[in-house]
């Protein structure tokens, strides 16, 4: 790779370090906080509801790690819903209630998570399609599997795989530990790894980085499957919460659109090639601030989407207005 293109790439990573999106979040979180205190109970700010709400992140926060990771290459990935949903059915299916088949079950669907990553990335850097209608595609097959195998609640999960949801290391929650684990654990692939670095000069220039010597298509596959895997684990968090997997816990999540949004919010270009996961920690953390904030408000269900629509897209725009003042 060229000099200029590794000094444009140490410069998109050096910027994700600090994404400008912890203003906006703290914004949200004054906003939320005058807000409760005016018109609802005044407890947003309570030690319980606090922990609550960075737990009920947890699950779209593992999985937002991953969309990270496709989008900073240029690509994406809409199968993780129904990969979510397919972790917690055939988790609880295989486990049973026993905690012997856990590591067997467990096993599983890290396997069953790695082989669609590795479909979805090889359909879409060895075949071309497009990525948004490539794992579109795989996450309806997914979705016809579970719909012919199971209808309802399948199986369980023993009492000892639940502390994953339920457990606590002292005051702080087992499950608030693995986010921050997963957040750091990524940060420091695309900021200290060569992989990584691949990452943003792939998003940044799939056609200059592959005149460059690089692999384009291993750094995409590679991508797609971390994306899957991090699926896998959220999958697992939710069965472990719900104690059972049925075939509508990841779509009725709406884990697909809201981690493209989360990872949008804070920061990461849809184009590939800029943000950081710090950034979409950031989002993730909007996002539950703001559904704690609607609850303790009693804000109407339907008119609850309609704020977080307009305020992502306002979040967005404050996006794409400084990027413009930047490059004039």
């Amino acid at each position: 790779m060229s000099a200029i293109t590794w000094t444009s790439v140490r410069s998109r990573v050096r910027e994700s370090k600090i994404p400008p999106v912890y203003g906006i979040l703290i914004v949200v979180f004054i906003a939320a906080i005058v807000l409760d205190a005016i018109f609802g109970r005044g407890q947003i700010t309570s030690s319980t509801i606090l922990t609550n709400m960075v737990v009920r992140s947890v699950a779209l926060g593992i999985v937002a790690m991953g969309q990270t990771f496709v989008m900073l290459a240029a690509s994406i990935d809409l199968s993780v819903a129904y990969l979510i949903s397919v972790t917690a059915v055939m988790a609880s299916y295989l486990m049973q209630g026993d905690p012997a088949r856990v590591p067997m079950a467990v096993g599983a669907v890290f396997a069953i998570g790695a082989l669609v990553g590795l479909i979805n990335g090889l359909i879409v850097s060895k075949l071309k399609v497009n990525p948004f209608i490539a794992t579109l595609g795989v996450g309806l097959v997914l979705k016809g599997i579970l719909n012919a195998s199971f209808e309802t609640f399948v199986g369980a999960v023993p009492r000892s795989f639940q502390t994953l949801g339920y457990g606590t290391i002292g005051p702080v929650p087992i499950s608030i530990i693995v986010l921050l684990v997963v957040t750091v654990a990524s940060a420091f692939v695309l900021s200290r790894t060569r992989f990584g670095a691949h990452l943003y000069a792939v998003g940044g220039s799939e056609v200059t980085s592959r005149l460059s010597g690089l692999r384009t298509d291993r750094v995409l596959i590679m991508a797609h499957v971390v994306c899957s895997l991090t699926a896998v684990l959220t999958g697992l968090f939710v069965v472990s919460r719900l104690r059972s997997g049925a075939p509508w816990v990841g779509t009725d999540g709406l884990y697909d659109l809201e981690s493209i949004a989360a990872s949008v919010v804070g920061g990461t270009a849809l184009s590939g090639g800029k943000g950081g996961v710090w950034g979409t920690l950031a989002g993730v953390l909007i996002f539950g601030i703001l559904d704690t904030a609607f609850n303790q408000l009693g804000v109407d269900t339907f008119l609850k989407q309609v704020l977080r629509g307009a305020i992502i897209i306002l979040a967005v725009a404050s996006y794409t207005i400084r990027s413009k003042e930047k490059a004039a």
